[in-house]
């Protein structure tokens, strides 16, 4: 909705003036922004063998892309967990013999 983007806009005192072309602009980078990340978290629900998107599958897809993370990277979602990850050190040895 470019008219309600247009008003937050006029609103919000970001600056003096407000020209015509900036809400269409901003509207069309949040359906960017939107659709990307529904598309990756629909991507994520469907490695998880799941029908509906939750909030940890839009942690997983918002986190495990780069750009996407650096943009909300002090962004913290409500139930969204954190990314599985184990250090390299706690993991075992592996052995190099191979005597089997």
């Amino acid at each position: 909705p470019v008219g309600r983007i247009h008003r937050q806009l006029r609103e919000g005192r970001y600056a003096a003036r407000v020209g015509a072309g900036a809400p269409v602009y901003l509207a069309a980078v949040l359906e960017y922004l939107a659709a990307e990340i529904l598309e990756l978290a629909g991507n994520a629900s469907r490695d998880n063998k799941r029908v509906r998107i939750i909030p940890r599958h839009i942690q997983l897809a918002i986190r495990n892309d780069e750009e996407l993370n650096k943009l909300l990277q002090d962004v913290t979602i409500a139930a969204g967990g954190v990314i599985p990850n184990i250090h390299a050190v706690l993991l075992p040895p592996k052995s190099k013999n191979k005597d089997a």
